[in-house]
């Protein structure tokens, strides 16, 4: 709990903000307005989110339904008036996956269908195949000897049981004054270190890859699996395994893996220390795609006009998992952006009053296996990267055209404010901004980072990079990367309040007379930004 006095101090001074900043930062009421209208009273944001999913979802990167979607983006932005609507291509990502059929049941001592989904780029099997469950206990490299020869034709099992209580309150939650106040206390954030980190093996073998090759020269029919997390059916996945690297690699030795729902994997496990042996049937079908390996963002502008050759950014990754349909992670932050940007051409339509700089969208690929796009977009244009590494070496010129990237993707929920990455500079500027949504219940800043989604990639390079903070909803307890990401988990008043405040704080950024200021970002001990987003401050 907050000491009384600092508390007292900060709420004064929270409390005093809008005063101080109220001469310092020009809010348009009329374009206000405007956006308003279009984003609450005539929103699409919702059916933009179900072709996203009902029609256009999962969207695996390197997927058909990928590509699919993609082209209805495409075709979406050019129907609505976006100019210069092109992809950009990058990778090599490598192989691309797609589930064509997947059924698993429990065939002895009794019959039941289990909930389970298989693991993207598994492999599938030759047909339905069947066989008893063998639970795998080892914890080094000796407990592996008493299995060997013994695996073939076996469904593998080597989780324990993970303990299921029931619930008593919902998992649905929003920020309440007390959440909010304790973002709004975080003082600054320790910058992270700037090492040159890379995706390399850098060599040497845990005791997972020496499990994983065990496995793979055994040749069981499935390794099966129960998740860190889900219950009532909820069953979270991703990735399968290999022990040669990245699954996407078409040289990666794979056998078939799934997921299965915690209290089918549990029963399972009770019923062998009773002495009962349990047997599956599976029939897995899955198809490898995308032969040349490469990936596309989608890239969408609104022109400017005087100062054009400056650029707002708005972004969210369109690429998800794929038990659902991928609707909070995250055509939630995609459709929003769409929307967002649909906004902006309807203002501009209805006022006659154009932007300054030129507006950019961007929708990624390749979030989920580590922010690929992104990082490959910055790559391309705004800094020299050495290849497999994260860390810039130099900067290119476009770098200090960038006003701001703003960011979409923590599920449903509506927008209460900003984490501004440790950039305390911009908070007069986005306060005046949040203020004028204060009946929609955004007006949080907190100095706090936050991570894991696509405004890192322009942070990690001085460009300033934000995400928008999020009622968590149910995000991270029941849709984030589950079955249970569809379209009806969408809430449609907090998507339609989060696209009209975006579209108002990038309409802002687009027409102040100077550049969103920067934080420190140093290179070879000099700053890089000291001459950046500082004029007319």
């Amino acid at each position: 709990m907050l000491h009384k006095s600092p508390l007292c101090i900060l709420i004064a001074f929270i409390l005093a903000l809008p005063l101080m900043t109220t001469a310092q930062e020009t809010v348009d009421e009329d374009i206000n307005k405007l956006i308003r209208k279009h984003g609450l009273e005539q929103s699409q944001v919702m059916d933009i989110a179900s072709w996203l999913t009902d029609v256009y979802g999962p969207r695996l990167t390197g997927s058909p339904m990928l590509d699919k979607a993609t082209g209805w983006a495409v075709e979406k932005l050019n129907d609505m008036g976006m100019k210069n609507v092109h992809l950009e291509e990058w990778g090599p990502f490598g192989r691309g996956w797609e589930l064509n059929h997947f059924e698993m049941h429990a065939t002895a001592p009794s019959y039941w269908p289990i909930i389970a989904y298989p693991k993207a780029w598994s492999p599938g099997t030759d047909g339905e195949v069947s066989g008893e469950v063998i639970l795998l206990e080892a914890q080094e490299e000796a407990d592996l000897e008493k299995y060997k020869g013994k695996l073939k034709g076996k469904f593998v099992l080597f989780d324990d049981q993970r303990e299921v209580k029931e619930w008593f309150e919902g998992p649905a939650k929003r920020h309440d004054s007390e959440s909010l106040l304790r973002m709004a206390n975080a003082g600054t954030p320790t910058p992270r270190p700037r090492g040159n980190r890379s995706r390399r093996n850098l060599g040497g073998f845990s005791f997972n890859q020496i499990l994983w090759k065990f496995l793979e020269d055994e040749r069981p029919l499935a390794v099966l699996d129960r998740g860190y997390k889900g219950d009532l059916g909820t069953v979270f996945v991703s990735g399968a395994r290999s022990s040669e690297g990245r699954a996407q690699n078409t040289e990666a030795n794979m056998l078939p893996q799934a997921t299965l729902a915690v209290e089918h994997y549990n029963r399972i496990i009770r019923m062998m220390e009773k002495g009962q042996a349990v047997k599956l049937s599976l029939n897995l079908k899955t198809e490898y795609s995308n032969k040349d390996g490469m990936e596309h963002n989608i890239i969408a502008e609104i022109p400017g006009t005087d100062l054009k050759d400056e650029v707002v950014m708005l972004g969210a990754h369109f690429d998800s998992w794929h038990t659902g349909t991928g609707a909070t992670d995250n055509a939630a932050g995609s459709s929003v952006m769409m929307e967002a940007s649909r906004i902006l051409l309807e203002t501009i339509k209805e006022s006659g009053v154009k932007p300054r700089r030129t507006i950019r969208l961007a929708l990624w690929t390749g979030e989920e296996q580590g922010l690929f796009g992104s990082r490959n977009y910055v790559a391309q244009h705004f800094a020299n990267i050495p290849e497999g590494g994260w860390v810039a070496e130099s900067l290119k010129a476009a770098q200090k055209k960038v006003s701001a990237y703003y960011n979409l993707d923590n599920g449903t929920g509506k927008v209460r404010g900003v984490y501004m990455q440790g950039n305390e500079k911009v908070a007069p500027i986005f306060r005046a901004w949040l203020d004028a949504f204060e009946d929609l219940d955004a007006n949080t800043l907190t100095l706090s980072n936050t991570g894991g989604t696509d405004h890192l990639a322009f942070d990690g390079v001085g460009i300033p990079g934000f995400q928008f903070i999020q009622d968590p909803v149910a995000y991270s307890t029941r849709t984030h990367h589950s079955n249970m990401d569809n379209w009806d988990h969408l809430s449609g008043d907090d998507l339609s309040q989060a696209a009209t405040i975006i579209a108002s704080f990038v309409w802002h950024t687009a027409q102040r007379d100077g550049m969103i200021p920067r934080k420190s970002f140093e290179l070879d001990g000099k700053d890089q930004n000291a001459d950046v987003g500082g004029k007319k401050e």
